[in-house]
């Protein structure tokens, strides 16, 4: 019966001694002094010391040095009357390792008393990964409420400019009531009007509406987007918001070109300058206007400088390229080719998209014309028309080549500054 109980104490020391190397906690004993009597293997691997660096010396040894008086305080304060509690609740606690840095960490003390002396019992984890996640936590709090801000802020320059725009349709239509009476001598003429005026209502409110919606959906869905691993949710509905706002800014711009293009106020200004270094730059702002994986390719041959109107030859190509992106598949090439001769500087751009029938290349350059296999697809059937009324100022013409689902070849040509000396 002697040797059952001896195995027993013998079975408990040993279980005690393994639960107190194997613990991932760091553990430290110190007795009434403040001196450290004991460490186990996670506290010399979590402060960097050995064990015989720790024990005999005070425990403020593992304490960052600013905070030495008011421990000792405290030390003072809990060996006179000892409690099992944990440390750090509501304030911030941190630890010093042998190399002097610092770090958070989260404390539980107990203590028992043997022969009159109290021993004091510190568990003490390296909360420093959650500290982490905690500050990137919230930093990505801090950058939704940037982003809301921003849609708020983007929602209410939207809604001005769309104001601003309805008020200029409004007065596009005021226009078109006033010509009616003297388009009625022809009544082809006056069902022309008519078609063109619902085509236009119909078309910008369904091509306004669409876009709008996604982005309130979705400014509107980001705030219950909280959690961390909602990130991802967070940026989708973000990324739609832009999409979206840059599809209205487009569409407005289409608008307000055209407005001022037929009421005379665009004049051409000629200028010299680098064909090659134009295209350069006009690839690199393309670039996130692209559909996924598009790329751009454009070669130069012949001379390198050409005599024009830089911006509106950007205009007719940025309708061009957006164009060849959004009709072709993700992944396609959109081929650039610029030839400059002493007489004329021609641009091909061909693409590897849907194409377009024979009996639509007839009126694709008509204001809001839209082809039948496009009827799908986002626009408002103004950017060849535009592009057309650009290449007039330029005295310029534009041609093409194209059959269903086999892509589109458009040619641009362009006179030589002698047409216009």
């Amino acid at each position: 019966m002697f040797d059952t109980a001896m195995n027993k104490s013998f079975d408990n020391n040993v279980m005690m001694a393994s639960l107190f190397e194997n613990a991932t906690e760091g553990i430290v004993l110190s007795n009434s002094k403040g001196e450290i009597v004991l460490v186990n293997p996670a506290a010399e691997k979590m402060f960097d010391y050995t064990k015989y660096e720790m024990i005999g010396k005070q425990i403020e040894l593992l304490i960052p040095i600013e905070f030495h008086k008011s421990h000792q305080q405290h030390q003072k304060a809990y060996h006179h009357q000892p409690v099992n509690k944990t440390m750090g609740s509501g304030r911030e606690l941190f630890a010093r390792r042998k190399d002097s840095t610092i770090f958070p960490v989260e404390v539980s003390l107990s203590h028992y008393t043997m022969n009159g002396v109290v021993y004091v019992i510190a568990f003490v984890i390296d909360i420093t990964i959650r500290k982490d996640n905690e500050e990137i936590q919230k930093q990505q709090q801090e950058e939704l409420i940037k982003v809301s801000s921003e849609v708020k802020k983007l929602n209410a320059e939207l809604e001005q400019k769309i104001q601003g725009r309805t008020m200029m349709l409004r007065e596009t239509l005021t226009q078109l009531e006033k010509s009616k009476v003297e388009l009625e001598r022809s009544l082809e003429r006056e069902k022309e009007l008519n078609d063109l005026k619902t085509r236009f209502v119909s078309t910008v409110s369904h091509e306004f509406r669409t876009p709008l919606a996604a982005v309130l959906s979705s400014a509107s869905l980001l705030s219950k987007y909280k959690k961390e691993e909602d990130q991802p949710n967070r940026e989708r509905h973000v990324q739609r918001i832009k999409e979206g706002v840059q599809h209205l800014n487009l569409m407005l711009e289409d608008l307000l070109s055209l407005g001022k293009i037929e009421e005379g106020q665009i004049e051409a200004k000629y200028e010299w300058f680098s064909i090659e270094l134009f295209m350069k730059e006009f690839i690199a702002e393309m670039k996130d206007l692209l559909q996924l994986g598009q790329q751009i390719k454009f070669k130069h041959t012949g001379e390198e400088k050409i005599f024009s109107d830089k911006r509106m030859l950007k205009n007719v190509l940025i309708n061009m390229v957006s164009n060849a992106s959004k009709f072709s598949p993700e992944n396609s090439d959109i081929e650039i080719s610029g030839k400059k001769s002493p007489l004329k500087m021609v641009l091909q751009i061909k693409d590897q998209g849907i194409g377009i029938s024979k009996e639509d290349q007839t009126h694709l350059f008509e204001r809001f014309f839209r082809a039948k296999n496009a009827e799908n697809i986002q626009g408002t059937g103004l950017g060849l028309h535009i592009v057309s009324k650009y290449l007039e100022l330029l005295n310029g013409e534009i041609s093409l080549q194209s059959e269903v689902n086999s892509g589109t070849i458009f040619t641009i040509t362009l006179p030589s500054k002698k047409v216009y000396e």
